[in-house]
């Protein structure tokens, strides 16, 4: 089995950094380079560098999308013309074992004519960023070992203020500790302001206190200043 199954899909980030040493193709004037990066059926051009001559710069990225079993990528450099068709400056083969191998690669990759002469060199920047997070994890003397299958590890993120156990040195909640035992705390008790009726009778002595002073009897007629018309 291969060692790099599994790649299907997974994208490789290429980057053209530029071309040295080109094969000149102009006689008179300084040659406009341009590449093309072939993998599979798709293909990537990066812009015309003008009057870049024989060693142009480009600095330009792409994504291009894996296929199991394809270990190499195809570059073309040609020259852009205005009213003719473009030269062919040269093409070789990238191999892309180190950088599914290792998450990285650097390097420049010969170029060739069509009667196998040295046309130049162009430089691509290769990163596997699977290969990277794979690594990295095992490298990491902080990672813990992972097992297929198992669920992750719960963390408590350091943004959630909210989280228990997880409050800052200072905290604006640092005057209203909450209980341990019941998180989060319980919502504020409302009690209502209306009266009610009491379920049992009320007695006037409970709701007047202290009581009135006894009011002295008058019998009728005697009420002092009272008036009462004369009986018919």
């Amino acid at each position: 089995m291969s060692s790099f199954s599994g790649i299907q899909g997974q994208i490789l980030e290429v980057t053209v950094v530029g071309c040295s040493n080109l094969r000149d193709t102009e006689l008179f004037s300084r040659q406009d380079p341009y590449v093309c990066i072939e993998y599979a059926n798709s293909k990537f051009r990066t812009r015309t560098c003008t009057d870049g001559g024989r060693n142009p710069n480009f600095q330009e990225k792409f994504q291009i999308p894996l296929i199991e079993g394809l270990r190499e990528l195809h570059a073309t450099v040609w020259n852009s013309n205005t009213f003719t068709a473009d030269d062919f400056i040269g093409n070789g083969r990238i191999q892309l074992h180190k950088v599914l191998s290792q998450g990285y690669d650097d390097n420049s990759w010969p170029l060739q004519t069509k009667h196998l002469k040295f046309a130049g060199e162009v430089k691509v920047i290769m990163h596997f960023q699977t290969t990277f997070q794979q690594s990295s994890a095992a490298t990491s003397p902080s990672a813990p070992p992972y097992l297929p299958g198992a669920p992750p590890p719960a963390y408590v993120p350091a943004y959630a203020p909210y989280a228990p156990g997880a409050y800052p040195a200072v905290s604006v909640y640092a005057s209203y500790p909450f209980p341990s035992s019941s998180y989060p705390p319980p919502p504020p008790q409302v009690y209502a302001t209306q009266a009610y009726p009491l379920p049992y009778p009320t007695q006037p002595s409970l709701l007047q206190y202290p009581p009135p002073a006894a009011q002295p009897y008058y019998p009728p007629g005697s009420y002092p200043g009272a008036y009462y018309p004369p009986p018919y």
